[in-house]
């Protein structure tokens, strides 16, 4: 039996806030790839989307500082990210990733912390998980979590449920200008077990802007003009978030 202790999570402890720090993660990096495309790799299409992203709210919202978890090409193990982000009181964590399936999948997707619903979320969160292999110590790191084991999957549901709605209320934002903003077709807002969001204390998503595996969205997402569409629905996401947020803690 494996015992799971809940590290630095309060999850009655939500707090009245307003946005003025971000979190923004770009998944992979290093020797860690992510997954590939003919001929883009995860980690540097997640940097170039995350940088643009938050460079229109540094441009925007002089009020909100932005913390990237890397602005280069290097390996940061997944609880490195969420410690980030819970170090400096983060009020929103996103972390931005490419998804990989048969070349004919496409679309978008954007992630809260939660239960596998389908066995289709559960593989796209094995294989994000999988980074965890590459750490030197990770079952120290994450309390006895064994990424090959199904059933240790469960603990996802113990963490991030205080900020689900939040978390949910973002997530459905990026996916709604993912598909009015950029033109994607839109997989919809979804819930499954992330090792880089679930010791996070503020509202998180993990984003999917689409599959580097279909040749056509890898042209896409590798293009100047996509990877400016993207990032500004994500960026177009957060302001209405924001303003929302800003507005309830008044």
């Amino acid at each position: 039996m494996i015992l799971f202790v809940l590290v630095g999570v309060n999850p009655t402890g939500l707090r009245a806030y307003k946005i003025r720090t971000v979190v923004i993660d770009s998944g992979h990096g290093g020797h860690d790839s992510g997954c590939l495309g003919k001929k883009a790799k995860e980690k540097d299409v997640a940097l170039q989307l995350a940088m643009a992203f938050g460079r229109m709210i540094e441009e925007k919202h002089k009020d909100v500082k932005v913390i990237y978890t890397r602005k280069d090409d290097r390996f940061l193990e997944l609880h490195q990210r969420a410690s980030i982000a819970n170090k400096h009181n983060a009020d929103l964590f996103v972390s931005i990733h490419l998804n990989s399936a048969k070349p004919g999948a496409f679309g978008t997707e954007t992630y809260t912390q939660g239960l596998h619903v389908t066995g289709a979320n559960l593989e796209v969160s094995k294989r994000e998980n999988a980074s965890v292999l590459l750490e030197s110590d990770y079952t120290a790191n994450y309390d006895g979590f064994d990424p090959k084991d199904p059933t240790t999957h469960i603990i996802f549901e113990l963490f991030q449920s205080a900020y689900r709605n939040q978390s949910v209320k973002f997530a459905e934002k990026v996916e709604t200008n993912f598909e009015k903003h950029a033109g994607r077709s839109s997989r919809g807002v979804k819930q499954a077990g992330f090792l880089v969001l679930y010791r996070t204390t503020m509202p998180a998503v993990l984003i999917e802007a689409g599959f580097l595996t279909n040749p056509n969205e890898e042209i896409y997402l590798t293009s100047t003009s996509g990877q400016a569409k993207l990032a500004e629905s994500i960026y177009n996401a957060f302001a209405a978030y924001k303003a929302e947020i800003d507005k309830e803690g008044k």
